[in-house]
């Protein structure tokens, strides 16, 4: 404790004499409450301090806190302003910051061209984030040229950084076949990392290949597995689709009630879409006490979002 003490002093002897990287490390130390109680205001003075000398990753720092309006009162040019100064330095991260700012709009005007350009530099340096970026912005020819093999080239130098959206996108990829042959192995490899780590889309596809044996061995066990977590973050197709599984009882005790339970809580996620067919066969099938027996079930389930929905 005493050594830590001592060493914040000396951060601070140092910052309060105008070295600008002991200005941006005490004001990390504000940022995060490290050593000292956290402060944003006191965090964004020193950050402010120090960017102002030049130092990239300061600027950085300060163009985050007027982007989310900690310590200073939310100011998306300011951002821009100060993003840009650690971005013209080569600072990667900044240069991400730029891009996103000029792709949606925030500070400055909305420029495509600019944002590509912000994210290449960037991604050339290897900034997960913004390979991603890039690779999104080539899949839908925004300011560039529309090159899918360009866009499944970055998805996998980001995928393999552990991004996990980048992940989801190369799988999709390699599914479709856009800018890669397609391969369902390769496929259900990717979109089982990105499930693994909770994304409800990738969780859906995944429980898609599994249920067809696409890229994977049939396993209608696991089919169902992916569509309930899927189903279980509010996804509507998976809650359809494991309200056919509960009808047909492949990869699950057979049950109406949870048929029709999920079917009705797809239904208000989906406005009704697709859901017809489902409660035509279970019309046929059920009592009307079943079916209340359904509806209460579903409105439990949407209630306790998610927790609470039989098994």
């Amino acid at each position: 404790m005493e050594k830590e003490t001592s060493k914040i002093e000396v951060i601070q002897q140092l910052a309060q004499g105008g070295d600008a990287e002991a200005q941006f490390n005490l004001g990390v130390r504000y940022d995060r409450g490290e050593g000292v109680l956290k402060d944003f205001k006191e965090a964004a003075k020193w950050f402010k301090l120090s960017a102002e000398q030049g130092y990239a990753k300061a600027q950085f720092s300060l163009g985050g806190m007027y982007y989310s309006g900690q310590g200073v009162l939310k100011d998306f040019k300011e951002a821009a302003k100060w993003y840009r100064l650690a971005a013209e330095q080569g600072y990667a991260k900044a240069q991400f910051s730029l891009g996103g700012m000029y792709y949606s709009g925030q500070g400055v005007l909305k420029d495509f061209k600019e944002a590509a350009k912000w994210f290449k530099l960037s991604a050339e340096q290897g900034d997960a984030a913004a390979q991603m970026a890039l690779g999104m912005i080539y899949e839908g020819g925004d300011g560039v040229l529309k090159d899918s093999k360009e866009a499944t080239k970055l998805y996998k130098l980001s995928a393999e950084q552990g991004l996990v959206e980048a992940q989801f996108r190369l799988g999709a990829m390699y599914y479709s076949g856009q800018g890669v042959l397609k391969d369902f192995k390769e496929a259900a490899k990717w979109y089982r990392l990105a499930a693994e780590q909770g994304v409800a889309e990738a969780q859906l596809y995944l429980g898609i290949m599994y249920y067809s044996g696409q890229g994977v061995l049939k396993d209608f066990k696991e089919a169902a597995k992916w569509y309930r977590l899927a189903a279980e973050q509010g996804k509507a197709a998976a809650q359809l689709l494991l309200g056919f599984m509960y009808y047909s009882g492949e990869g699950v005790p057979q049950s109406f009630i949870s048929s029709y339970s999920w079917a009705n809580i797809s239904r208000y996620n989906s406005n009704g879409a697709d859901t017809k067919s489902l409660f035509d066969f279970l019309e046929n099938e059920m009592s009307m006490d079943d079916v209340s027996k359904a509806q209460a079930l579903s409105k439990r389930c949407l209630e306790s979002n998610y927790k609470n929905c039989g098994s």
